[in-house]
């Protein structure tokens, strides 16, 4: 029995193990603003897990390396402050706007980077990326180095304030749990099933009749899509649009989050998310020293933990139920 397979008729067992963590995980999100941690923080960490499930989806599950992601993060976050703050339109509208944007983009960049493999697959996407970086640079409506600033947040369907930082949140918070639940759909559906075949062995699974080109490019639409929602989300949170979000740097912070937290599993790329964006925010007093110490966690976590965080603890909750 192959291992996706495998996977298959070993799920319906983990079901309640996996819907017992996602209901302690949404109750822990939903009670973590009145115990005392910053929601600000908490949006732009769930905005960041989101990324990362995303880009977890592609090289987790279909074993793509993408070094350009950040082009779907940061496309999508332009044209959502675009519309918000030009267009007038309503934050669903702009949200949708820079998610399509991201989707778009996504298909075109796909069909370009999909044709090659390993290496070459990751060289394109961040060639792709960097041409996308010095247009966002260039653009009139992107402003340059200043980005969009003062983006509204306005009315939720014209009824909820998202002034309010907690409307906003929970608001970021749905929005998370929404794509989180898809992005688990997806990979325990059959073509995840098929998605898991082809990573493990693409010949083997070209020879079975699945057109391994076409898995691997809705794969990566979909991954887009969901870096886009996460862009367009975070600058609606934080009202702003930069450079940032678009830089090849960002790329590899996901890159980094996904491998910390546990390529390959569910959990994972929330975990190192959270540990990530945790660690720049309360070690900002270190300054440039910042990206130094998270290198150095990150090479003893790789060197001591292979399998990311919840990669680990799954590996040791295996061996202890065998």
């Amino acid at each position: 029995m192959t291992e996706p397979l495998a996977a298959a008729v070993a799920a319906p067992r983990r079901l309640p193990w996996v819907m017992l963590a996602m209901a302690a995980m949404v109750t822990l999100l939903a009670v973590a603003p009145f115990v005392g941690i910053y929601p600000v923080f908490l949006m732009k960490a769930l905005c960041f897990a989101l990324f990362a499930c995303a880009f977890n989806l592609l090289i987790g599950f279909g074993g793509l390396l993408s070094f350009g992601h950040a082009m779907f993060l940061g496309t999508a976050g332009y044209v959502c402050a675009h519309a918000a703050k030009v267009w007038g339109w309503p934050p669903e509208a702009a949200i949708l706007a820079g998610t399509g944007a991201a989707a778009t983009l996504g298909l075109v960049t796909g069909l370009l980077a999909i044709r090659r493999q390993g290496i070459y697959f990751a060289m394109i996407t961040l060639a792709l990326a960097q041409m996308i970086y010095f247009f966002c640079l260039q653009a009139p409506f992107t402003h340059g180095e200043d980005g969009i600033q003062a983006v509204p947040r306005g009315k939720l369907f014209g009824l909820l304030d998202l002034s309010n930082t907690l409307t906003m949140y929970y608001f970021v918070l749905f929005v998370f749990m929404a794509a989180f639940a898809l992005i688990y759909r997806v990979i325990h559906s059959p073509f995840g099933q098929v998605l898991k075949a082809i990573r493990e062995n693409e010949p083997r699974a070209i020879s079975l009749g699945y057109d391994a080109e076409r898995y691997k490019l809705l794969a990566f639409v979909l991954s887009a899509t969901l870096a886009g929602l996460a862009g367009a989300t975070k600058a609606i949170v934080f009202q702003l649009a930069s450079l940032t979000d678009v830089h090849w740097t960002m790329s590899g912070e996901v890159v980094l989050m996904t491998l910390l937290g546990g390529m390959g599993t569910v959990f994972g790329p929330v975990v190192g998310a959270f540990v990530i964006i945790g660690l720049e925010n309360y070690l900002a007093a270190f300054g440039e020293w910042v990206t130094v110490i998270t290198g150095a966690i990150f090479v003893v976590c790789v060197l001591a933990f292979r399998r990311g965080i919840v990669g680990e603890i799954m590996a040791w909750w295996s061996r202890r139920s065998a």
